[in-house]
């Protein structure tokens, strides 16, 4: 393998650019008044509601007290809420309280322009494709993940169960 070659450098560009837009975003959510984490806690919580708190943390690949320092804060702001798990009483709950709703909406806008920004000569169809792909990716080492994790991972496209 060379690290010049265009197979090694897609990891380094797709880093390139998730820290690129984390960066144009972050400036744009600054006048919102939230800080990036925060913004980051908000849209997985928007994305995931109700979720125990022990699986943000995860989703969010953070320690659990990180993110509990961060949902205080946001509960303390007014939009976040924690819920005992009816389930389990030792888990939280967490949901978004109505007083997020404009913020998200806010947040929203900046995802919308951050995202015209970055797709910018891109038509629709090219954009179409670049998703599809991207998915397509994310879902190939989704499941290799899953394999690493003790799940039995998918064959390979072409390569028997058993003879990978």
């Amino acid at each position: 393998m060379r690290w010049d070659e265009p197979e090694p450098a897609f990891g380094f560009l797709l880093h390139d650019i998730s820290r690129l837009l984390r960066k144009r975003f972050d400036r744009r959510a600054r006048n919102l008044g939230l800080t990036k984490s925060q913004w980051i806690v908000l849209a997985h919580l928007a994305r995931h509601e109700g979720i125990k708190q022990s699986g943000l943390a995860e989703v969010l690949e953070v320690e659990p007290i990180t993110l509990a320092r961060h949902l205080d804060r946001l509960g303390h702001a007014g939009w976040v809420q924690r819920r005992a798990d009816p389930a389990d009483r030792r888990a939280w709950r967490l949901h978004l309280t109505e007083a997020a709703g404009p913020l998200l909406e806010a947040l929203g806008a900046l995802v919308d322009e951050t995202m015209d920004e970055a797709l910018a000569g891109l038509g629709p169809a090219e954009r179409g494709r670049l998703y599809a792909a991207l998915t397509a990716v994310r879902g190939n080492l989704s499941q290799r993940e899953e394999g690493v994790n003790g799940k039995r991972p998918a064959p390979r496209r072409g390569v028997p169960a058993g003879r990978e």
